[in-house]
């Protein structure tokens, strides 16, 4: 669950600088799950850089979520459908975000095996300018692992069982967006 496997920096380290407001697009080679959400979540780092902090120490707040677009959780469509499609998934900053030094997560969480979820997180280390001074109060920050369960109703779910077959609603896993970003 942890960024770069055990959570620790890897290797030849880097920052990108982004400005608060801008775009930043995550690019996949390949991806072949149609089915399931996709999450943007950011942490601050504190210090100067995020080289050499474990991730999973960091306290993780979600600026984008889009999980079931339309139709039913058995045959509808999905935001992995999209990035299965396009191969690339963009996250804006949001525009009065604190600057700094932070984490951005792209995650991916494939749910075509029934009860049986599969989270595949990518990480990539921000240097956030601007002049916001905006930062998530404390019930919309959540450690990971930990920000849900593997029992929470968008974690375990079976897209094949009878009742997703007219299910058209689903429950992004972990906690909401800040409503304070702009």
């Amino acid at each position: 669950m942890s960024c770069n496997d055990d959570g620790n920096s890897g290797p030849n380290q880097q920052d990108i600088t982004i400005a608060a407001g801008d775009t930043i697009v995550a690019y996949w080679a390949q991806w072949t799950h149609a089915q399931g959400p996709v999450t943007v979540y950011m942490a601050a780092c504190g210090g100067t850089t995020c080289t050499g902090v474990n991730s999973d120490t960091l306290s993780w707040f979600k600026i984008s979520e889009m999980g079931l677009i339309s139709g039913t959780l058995y045959n509808g469509t999905w935001a992995n459908g999209i990035l299965m499609a396009n191969l690339k998934w963009p996250a804006t900053i949001p525009s009065n975000l604190k600057p700094g030094p932070y984490l951005i997560r792209f995650e991916t969480l494939a749910l075509h095996q029934a009860n049986t979820p599969q989270f595949y997180p990518e990480c990539i280390q921000l240097i956030v300018t601007g002049s916001g001074t905006a930062f998530p109060t404390s019930e919309y920050l959540k450690p990971i692992p930990g920000a849900w369960t593997a029992t929470d109703p968008g974690v375990l779910v079976d897209i094949y069982s009878t009742a997703a077959q007219t299910q058209t609603t689903y429950q992004i896993p972990g906690p909401p967006i800040y409503p304070g970003f702009s």
